[in-house]
């Protein structure tokens, strides 16, 4: 399905505006999705496991509000790191709290999501936050002619591909997502498990950040605002499902490209710019049909606990 809409994509937009297929914009449209890949990947993760984050858009926004304010005058890997680290510990809060609770996530991310962006706000006191001058350099950089966003999102990917296919914590995220307390009954950590997809989908969403704000330099208080719901998007129209269990680690980078590549055929067709949320939202909408679609058989016949 990815495959044949992104065909569609291309054809359409193609038609539309020759400028669409050219090189040029389709290696910018790459560029583009980067930060949207990273990010997915995260919650790529929380939804295998029959969870979700709605505060990545806050864990980026804290990561470039750390990066802008407090090292502007650190080394690129310095701020990197920092973004990211900043990103697990808002993730790991998160994970605690949901597990050790019990309380449901999308409670406790949404309530995050409104804390995290009102303590971004308050360090910087309302004010843009500007990418040290390496910093954003870096988001315009090439590296053996590829651009350094790209080469971060690749090296993202590859993380998360060796996480899900080559480690336990692959198959102990889509039991648990499957069948939670069947997983606790075969011995899988559940609790470990859960809050450590918590803490790399916002580790994911610190770098998605960092590569945002390289290309952008500069973070207002509505940087990584709605984020989560393209995220999500991306990684459900990628092939996850919402109900957790299924899913792929190149389901949130075909969803991504996806989404970005409507998104930049937009702009290229001169569309109304408010039809932009419209169709992004109509987006949204099929993703989570689509979803659901494909997972009524596997609903109608998973046991059910008790």
């Amino acid at each position: 399905m990815p495959l044949l809409f992104f065909g569609v994509l291309l054809l359409v937009f193609g038609t539309l505006s020759p400028r669409f297929l050219a090189l040029q914009n389709l290696q910018a449209i790459l560029v583009q999705s980067g930060w949207l890949i990273v990010v997915a990947l995260g919650m790529n993760l929380v939804l295998l496991i029959a969870g979700v984050d709605l505060s990545v858009g806050s864990a980026m926004y804290l990561g470039a509000v750390a990066v802008g304010m407090g090292l502007s005058a650190e080394p690129v890997w310095v701020s990197l790191l920092a973004s990211v680290m900043v990103g697990a510990l808002f993730g790991a809060i998160n994970g605690m709290i949901i597990v050790t609770l019990n309380v449901p996530a999308f409670i406790v991310t949404l309530a995050t999501t409104f804390i995290g962006r009102g303590l971004g706000i308050f360090i910087s006191s309302t004010k843009i936050v500007y990418a040290s001058r390496p910093v954003a350099e870096m988001g315009r950089a090439d590296l053996s002619g590829i651009p350094v966003p790209i080469w971060l999102t690749t090296t993202a990917v590859c993380a998360s591909w060796i996480l899900l296919r080559h480690t336990p914590f692959g198959p102990y995220v889509r039991t648990i997502g499957a069948d939670r307390e069947g997983a606790r009954r075969a011995g899988v950590p559940v609790a470990l498990i859960a809050c450590s997809g918590y803490l790399l989908c916002g580790a994911f969403a610190g770098l998605g950040g960092f590569i945002s704000l390289s290309q952008t330099s500069a973070a207002s208080a509505a940087f990584g605002q709605n984020a989560e719901f393209l995220a999500i998007a991306a990684a459900v129209l990628g092939g996850t499902s919402l109900f957790g269990g299924r899913g792929s680690w190149w389901a949130p980078v075909s969803g991504g490209i996806l989404i970005t590549t409507i998104q930049n055929g937009l702009v290229m067709i001169d569309a109304n710019p408010y039809a932009y949320p419209v169709v992004t939202g109509f987006v949204i909408f099929l993703a989570a049909l689509l979803d659901s679609v494909r997972s009524w058989p596997v609903l109608r016949y998973r046991p059910r606990a008790g």
